[in-house]
């Protein structure tokens, strides 16, 4: 694999915090991704469903992680399928994994092929009252695809319709929210990867290149330093296409005297980084630009002091709106007079910032927790502020990411440059 995988104590750990709030005599299951079809005899690169990551470390498609902590035997409270290889794929597909390389990276004994699972689940099931099945239940998922979580969901309720059946995820929504160290360290690599790519591009943006040519370096960068691709979808986005939030075109020229707001990241591990840095074309920003600019760095910081154990994502929001609507005040986008007579359910600061300003953060980019959830130390969110002025053209986003502790934030993007004189001095040296 490309990247340096984290030791498998982390996964050994992960799965520990699991079965402890398994209920007695119960067995849980968790699929890899599918290899998704293109056309033809295409596929999709393979990413790893997450759940069956943190809980194994094993990055490979056709694998099954089986947990029932109350097993009979020892062998079967851990038990790993995974993909049974041979010669012909090893000539055209190259290296799977051994059990022996599977073992290493998981920390699991018992390693079985994934066309072995459905017997050995027969006779552990006859020993189990309780199945706990896999689902995504993420708040902004659309599931319109059926995936072996899925099909393996029918297949138990067709089989074992008299077992009891629990959900997994409420146990990961708590579990997966709070990143040990060595999670920590995978982000900080793709954090790292995110800035040397940040640091290229602004020696090479200027009047003229286009946005997919930024889009490129940026990729150039990632992979040279071991990313395998983007966290998501990069919004390179120049001009009026700032004020689109989720442009991913890239396709326009940038022009002297625009902005091009960059909402990127890389991927390492499977760990991602999100970030989102605003720089001007042609090197300097206008008088308003900067303005603007620093309107939003004013929110973001006062933002990241309210990121506290007890908050909630819920409050910290409203919260920050009321810092916004006083910037917005001080920009001449809203008057006294819209804020007296504004609805407290479409408060006026949302005409000029209309998205949240911080999510969770970790294997995935929108990473499992809900809004009301209190804030703990261990958390990692983004943060990130902006505002969005269609008719000057004007779209202005700042994003960093940070770890919650007891005392204060761990800002894991502070060496990122991000004050708007730093940025102009970068830009305007390029040597």
């Amino acid at each position: 694999m490309r990247y340096t995988p984290a030791k498998k104590e982390l996964f050994i750990q992960n799965r520990a915090k699991f079965v402890k709030q398994m209920v007695a005599n119960s067995i849980a299951v968790f699929n890899s991704n599918d290899a998704m079809p293109t056309s033809a005899d295409g596929t999709m690169p393979f990413i790893q469903q997450t759940d069956i990551f943190y809980l194994s470390g094993i990055d490979q498609e056709e694998s099954v992680l089986l947990l029932f902590p109350d097993a009979s035997e020892e062998q079967h409270r851990e038990i790993l399928f995974i993909k049974e290889t041979n010669a012909e794929i090893a000539i055209w597909e190259g290296e799977k994994y051994t059990k022996e390389k599977a073992r290493e990276l998981s920390g699991i004994k018992t390693i079985f092929w994934v066309a072995q699972f459905h017997e050995i689940f027969k006779n552990l099931a006859a020993q189990s009252l309780t199945i706990y099945l896999n689902s995504n239940e993420h708040l902004r998922a659309k599931n319109e695809v059926e995936t072996r979580d899925k099909r393996f969901t029918k297949w138990c309720l067709e089989q074992y319709p008299l077992h009891k059946l629990e959900r997994s995820q409420p146990i990961l929504h708590q579990i997966r929210t709070i990143k040990t160290k060595a999670e920590i360290e995978q982000l900080k690599e793709a954090i790292l990867i995110t800035e040397k790519g940040f640091r290229r591009v602004l020696k090479f943006i200027k009047p003229g290149v286009m946005e997919y040519e930024i889009e490129a370096e940026l990729i150039h960068e990632f992979i040279s330093n071991r990313s395998r691709r983007f966290a998501f979808q990069p919004i390179i986005a120049s001009g009026f296409n700032a004020c689109v939030l989720h442009y991913i075109e890239n396709k326009n020229k940038c022009r002297d005297g625009e902005l091009v707001l960059m909402d990127i990241g890389a991927e390492y591990g499977n760990y991602n980084a999100d970030m989102t840095r605003c720089v001007p074309v042609n090197g300097r920003f206008t008088k308003r630009q900067k303005e603007v600019y620093n309107a939003v760095l004013s929110v973001q910081r006062a933002a990241m002091e309210m990121l506290v154990p007890g908050n909630t994502i819920t409050e910290y929001h409203k919260e920050v709106g009321k810092i916004m609507e006083k910037q917005l005040l001080a920009l001449g986008l809203l008057s006294k007079t819209d804020i007296k007579n504004q609805d407290p359910n479409l408060p006026a600061y949302k005409k000029y910032f209309m998205h949240g300003t911080s999510h969770h953060l970790g294997l995935d980019v929108h990473d499992y927790g809900y809004p009301q959830m209190k804030m703990k130390s261990g958390m990692v969110f983004t943060v990130e502020p902006g505002i969005y002025i269609r008719e000057e053209k004007i779209g202005i986003r700042l994003e960093n990411d940070v770890v919650i502790k007891d005392h204060g934030i761990i800002d894991l993007m502070e060496n990122i440059p991000i004050e708007a004189d730093e940025i102009e001095e970068l830009m305007n040296n390029r040597g």
